[in-house]
């Protein structure tokens, strides 16, 4: 049975990536709060990943960092704290989390790392320029990290549209938000939490081991499709 370390596994996607692993996997939640969900199989750590001292984890063969942001303004209305903000939980964050658990992932079994990026990083749209802005470095340091640890560890990164969770609640706030989220895809719908953790376990899986250095779209064809 692997390990497998979930960052930020309390609520959202993290939260539905716990869920699909714990039938088969044990899982450590480094998180802020604890999940509401226990398990045999789950054991969690209270750490804010910016400011505190990662816990010491003797061994595992996985890692999800999942912790992001949704800072929606005007290039006008972002101050040069929003960016850096928002660079310090989506990307530093990431980096120190690897740094962290490198040492132990090499000694594991087929160790894979999965970080998460967004669709705004291949489709410009007003508003997100400091999310895409880290999202983007995202994608950069999954290509580099994953050309130097082949091929001992492999890493990939999912790059989802909207996804119905607390972080993207403004966007999917009322019935006439959620109509007009669902028609701007050309699949007419937007995520499921549970579809991004299916994605993601099958990356950390032995089923993906052909594949590193790799972005995701998940994008319900909003990036794909122009109809």
């Amino acid at each position: 049975m692997k390990t497998i370390i979930v960052v930020g596994g309390s609520k959202g996607i993290g939260n539905a990536i716990v869920s699909s692993l714990l039938s088969s996997q044990k899982v450590i939640n480094i998180s802020r709060t604890a999940p509401e969900q226990s398990h045999d199989n789950l054991k969690h750590y209270s750490c804010d990943v910016i400011n505190d001292e990662l816990p010491d984890i003797e061994a595992a063969d996985g890692l999800v960092y999942c912790p992001g942001s949704i800072n929606l303004k005007p290039i006008n209305r972002l101050s040069l704290d929003d960016f850096r903000d928002d660079f310090e939980i989506n990307v530093l964050g990431a980096v120190k989390t690897i740094q962290k658990y490198l040492p132990v992932l090499k000694n594991g079994n087929q160790p894979a790392i999965v970080l998460f990026s967004t669709v705004a990083s291949k489709l410009g749209m007003p508003f997100h320029a400091s999310v895409a802005a880290s999202k983007s470095a995202i994608e950069g340091l999954t290509k580099s990290i994953g050309a130097e640890l082949a091929p001992t560890v492999r890493i990939n990164a999912i790059a989802p549209t909207v996804t119905d969770t607390d972080l993207a609640s403004k966007l999917l706030r009322n019935e006439r938000m959620i109509e007009n989220m669902t028609e701007r895809h050309p699949l007419k719908k937007y995520l499921k939490p549970e579809e991004v953790a299916d994605m993601a376990t099958f990356l950390l899986s032995e089923k993906a081991a052909s594949l590193s250095g790799q972005i995701f779209e998940m994008d319900c064809g909003i990036v794909s499709f122009k109809i």
